[in-house]
């Protein structure tokens, strides 16, 4: 088993992370603003946690990897401004505690949908979420050149599932960063899918300093 944290326990990617390392007997950091909401296990620690307090690196301090699925909130007014300094904390808290493997979950935004275009600055992208895509897509950029920090970043694909009638297929295929395409339309994934290729990944340290997407099969 490793130690492994998730930051931002209990977001809609980050609960389904912690319920899939815990799964796996994995010893979980579970970082939340919130711990009440945090999946509860044996193997599970629930820790409050403000990725922009300066103690935040001494909490990363011995651990085999870091997921972070940190999102301010995709209603928060001024989530591209609290994107971009939370994500920037958690880097540099990563450094400072010599995480092994920093894996962030930064959205499909950033994403190509031909040369040169990114997925975010599509006519057809959603403008109420604009803001926050366009942040992770330059924390992107910003990662693409460090190697003082041992970072990762998958970004989702364009849709996710949840829920009746869908069932996770227990499998992915992989992409690197091209939107994975099903037919004519952008390719989805059960978030128990997306889950598991996360957990597969922080295990593997599959994709340092790498930028790697997922879809179903």
């Amino acid at each position: 088993d490793m130690k492994i944290a998730v930051i931002g326990a209990t977001g809609y990617v980050g609960n389904a992370v912690v319920k899939e390392l815990a799964a796996r007997g994995h010893k979980v950091t579970a970082f939340a603003r919130n711990t009440g909401k945090v999946f509860a296990a044996d193997n599970v620690n629930a820790v409050a946690a403000d990725v922009n307090a300066t103690d935040f690196a001494d909490k990363l301090q011995g651990l085999d990897a870091v997921v972070s699925a940190f999102n301010p909130g995709w209603n928060n007014p001024n989530i591209g401004a609290d994107f971009a300094k939370g994500a920037a904390a958690i880097t540099e808290a990563a450094k400072a505690a010599a995480v092994p493997y920093l894996l962030v979950v930064g959205g499909a935004g950033s994403l190509y949908v031909a040369p040169g275009v990114q997925l975010v600055d599509t006519a057809e992208f959603p403008q109420e979420i604009f803001a926050g895509a366009n942040a992770a897509r330059h924390l992107l950029t910003d990662l693409r050149d460090r190697r003082d920090v041992n970072w990762a970043f998958i970004s989702p694909p364009a849709m996710f599932y949840e829920g009746s009638p869908f069932e996770p297929k227990g499998e992915y295929r992989f992409g690197q960063d091209d939107v994975l395409m099903a037919g004519d339309a952008p390719a989805g994934i059960h978030v128990d899918d997306l889950a598991k290729a996360i957990a597969d990944d922080a295990e593997k340290k599959a994709h340092l300093f790498q930028r790697f997407t997922v879809a179903e099969v």
